[in-house]
């Protein structure tokens, strides 16, 4: 007789089960790189679900998301900079024409692979040029060949600094993304600059200042005329030079965490006009 063979049900899994539906409407992809990243806490993750939700030009002010989240608005504040130190988003200043200074947000659906795509682009090789066609032998009594033009110069260190300075510009301003035969050609004015006695902080700053609100179609234009119309004079010599009071230093544009606004600061937080916060929640 044959032994009798039972069937046992399955045991229970104690992970997670999914039940899944498909989203017809009103739904927005994730990527596991932001669901699962274990760097970004779970407040961050969730804000940068939220903000990837949104319309384009939808309000993500510190106080529009204190005014829809339960979290307070020190807390919002301090999780968009975790996106920002991150790469899911970006805030700059720009000056309307009205004066005003106002905070504009970026968002970033896909870091990784905006990175890799730069990463990707920067190997390509150029490809090898041309060999040149053989030249015909000359016939008796040809003028001899002129000497051939001396190899070009190497770089110098202050025009490599220059062009270092160019490509920085975009950590500033999204909108100033230049190529790097931009920087190349842009490096001998920017470095004009430098030679003239100006940080590449102050450089920086010159250039970024007052940025037009409409959309920069060509970020290497607007740099080519501002470094050669705002480029400042020099220096006169030392033993010439009246004696003047240092500079007064000058921060850097914080977007403050209780006002939403914009004020200078050597580090973020909240401006002088606001209150010390009752809590951080």
């Amino acid at each position: 007789m044959a032994d009798q063979q039972f069937s046992a049900p399955p045991r229970a899994s104690s992970g997670i089960r999914h039940i899944n539906h498909d989203h017809r409407r009103g739904y927005v992809k994730i990527g596991n790189h932001l669901a699962q990243h274990r760097g970004l806490s779970m407040g961050a993750i969730g804000l940068a679900t939220h903000i990837q939700s949104l319309p384009a030009g939808a309000k993500v002010t510190i106080k529009a998301l204190a005014e829809r989240f339960p979290e307070g608005e020190v807390r919002i504040a301090a999780t968009l900079r975790e996106l920002e130190e991150h790469g899911y988003l970006a805030r700059y200043h720009e000056r309307l024409p009205t004066g005003r200074i106002v905070t504009c947000t970026v968002s970033y659906n896909n870091p990784p692979a905006m990175a890799a795509a730069a990463r990707e682009r920067r190997a390509e090789p150029t490809g090898a040029e041309p060999k040149p066609a053989p030249e015909p032998d000359p016939g008796p009594g040809a003028d001899p060949e002129p000497e051939a033009d001396p190899a070009p110069a190497t770089v110098s260190e202050a025009e490599l600094g220059a062009r270092e300075l160019l490509a920085r510009l975009r950590l500033r301003d999204p909108r100033l993304v230049l190529s790097e035969r931009d920087t190349v050609r842009l490096g001998p004015a920017a470095a004009g600059w430098l030679e003239r006695g100006l940080t590449p902080s102050a450089v920086i700053a010159a250039l970024t200042r007052s940025l037009p609100v409409v959309p920069i179609h060509s970020p290497a234009a607007l740099l080519a005329h501002r470094l050669r119309e705002l480029l400042p004079p020099r220096l006169p010599d030392p033993g010439e030079a009246r004696p003047v009071a240092p500079d007064r230093e000058i921060h850097p544009l914080r977007t403050c965490d209780g006002r939403d606004r914009a004020f200078r600061s050597p580090t973020a937080g909240r401006c002088q006009g606001c209150a010390p916060p009752a809590n951080a929640a």
